[in-house]
């Protein structure tokens, strides 16, 4: 149940980076060690699931009526973000460093990127109610996409109904319908991104061609293969069992066969630990595989798939999602990596801009004595209200400190 909650804790802090399907890293980089390891090994301990659980933090109990549970530290036009809020996102914030780290980084490192991240988070949370309601403004709709994640975070967790999974979220100490709601709201910001700052930008091939031009040294590479797979375990499994687990791992081949797309086929029929990256496995040069599976793959070109094969671990489906001879690569080869590395590299300042364009036109205030670094529009510190005052409340909703009314504003 762990990759449940570590799924939960990645959709309430939700990333604001470039909203496309991530490319494999540069084939120049070093790959992690595989989730499967060489097929005629035991595999590892699942290294995806070092990220730990987040607790939802509760309210005290009030001891008095009308005593304050919840305090706003900052109002993005009828929306607030509560401190309770700002505190779980600065833990997540953390958990995601360390893990971003991966014991690579020196405590200064590690302190330093903590630090950084820990100061961007009140934005972030800002950033994302901002994108949220331009959503719903814009009236996009997110229900199948939420359904679809839902059932994916099921699968993934071997539930057998949706109402399974409801219980398992629940057992977490997480609310069911939080849960649903950060899952819609992240897919809501994905899109928006995309609509209102991914569509705008666009990378020529003659841009492609300059940059390829101007950095051919980065791209002289030993032969090299990028690799993702769908794993079917069948560890302790009886013959009639894995009788049962083969049709399932040829199921699955057939599938990508018949035209759908392998990523997406590995996260609903692969055990291995990357299943929720595709099956993405990584860049390796020969030498780093084993030997029975060095010689199938190098012999294949891009796209290419593997037949089902058996080892000791289970059964194993392996595609080359990219195969580069030695030497100079031509730019064909690499185009789609250079257009990743040029997107990105204006995709944060554009998105950027797109926010500060949004803080203008949307009234946004945050307490003193917190920091949000963004600013623009009209984000100025205002001054608490002499009076706290408290939000009409129905049995079981939580009581709010407001702080800086809006003028003309009667309640929040």
């Amino acid at each position: 149940m762990r990759n449940l909650v570590m799924i939960a804790a990645f959709f309430a802090a939700l990333p604001l980076a470039a909203q496309q399907p991530a490319p494999p890293p540069p084939p120049t980089q070093k790959p992690a060690e595989p989730a499967l390891g060489k097929p005629d090994e035991a595999p590892p301990d699942n290294p995806a699931s070092t990220k730990k659980a987040v607790p939802i933090r509760k309210p005290a109990a009030s001891d008095t009526e009308g005593k304050v549970v919840e305090e706003i530290v900052a109002r993005v036009n009828n929306e607030i973000i509560t401190r309770s809020e700002l505190e779980h996102s600065k833990v997540t914030a953390e958990e995601d460093a360390k893990q971003e780290c991966d014991n690579r980084c020196t405590p200064e490192q590690l302190k330093s990127l903590i630090e950084s991240s820990q100061k961007n988070a009140l934005r972030d949370l800002i950033d994302q109610s901002l994108l949220v309601q331009r959503g719903k403004d814009m009236g996009i709709s997110v229900e199948a996409d939420t359904i679809k994640q839902l059932d994916e975070i099921r699968i993934q967790n071997k539930l057998t109904s949706m109402e399974a999974l409801e219980q398992a979220v629940t057992s977490q100490g997480l609310n069911w319908e939080d849960f649903k709601n950060n899952i819609s709201n992240g897919i809501l910001t994905k899109k928006v991104i995309s609509q209102e700052v991914g569509s705008h930008i666009s990378i020529g091939k003659d841009e492609v061609q300059k940059y390829y031009d101007a950095h051919k040294t980065d791209f002289v590479r030993p032969e090299q293969v990028v690799l993702r797979s769908i794993e079917v375990n069948t560890a302790g499994k009886t013959p009639e069992e894995v009788a049962e687990l083969k049709k399932k791992a040829e199921t699955a081949l057939k599938r990508v066969k018949d035209g759908e797309d392998f990523g997406e086929i590995a996260k609903r029929y692969s055990d291995g630990s990357t299943a929720k990256q595709g099956g993405y496995l990584g860049t390796y040069k020969r030498g780093e595989l084993s030997p029975q599976l060095e010689e199938t793959v190098f012999k294949m070109k891009k796209n290419d798939l593997t037949d089902v094969m058996e080892t000791k671990q289970g059964f194993l489906i392996m595609q080359v999602m990219e195969h580069y001879d030695e030497g100079q690569q031509p730019i064909e080869k690499v185009e789609n990596e250079i257009m990743d590395k040029l997107y990105g590299e204006r995709m944060q300042p554009a998105l950027r801009d797109y926010l500060k364009t949004l803080r203008e036109q949307s009234y946004v205030i945050v307490k003193p004595g917190y920091q949000d670094i963004a600013g623009g529009g009209n984000s100025e510190i205002q001054e608490v209200s002499a009076t706290p005052e408290v939000t009409k409340t129905k049995k079981g909703h939580k009581k709010y400190l407001l702080f800086g009314k809006r003028p003309g504003d009667t309640g929040d």
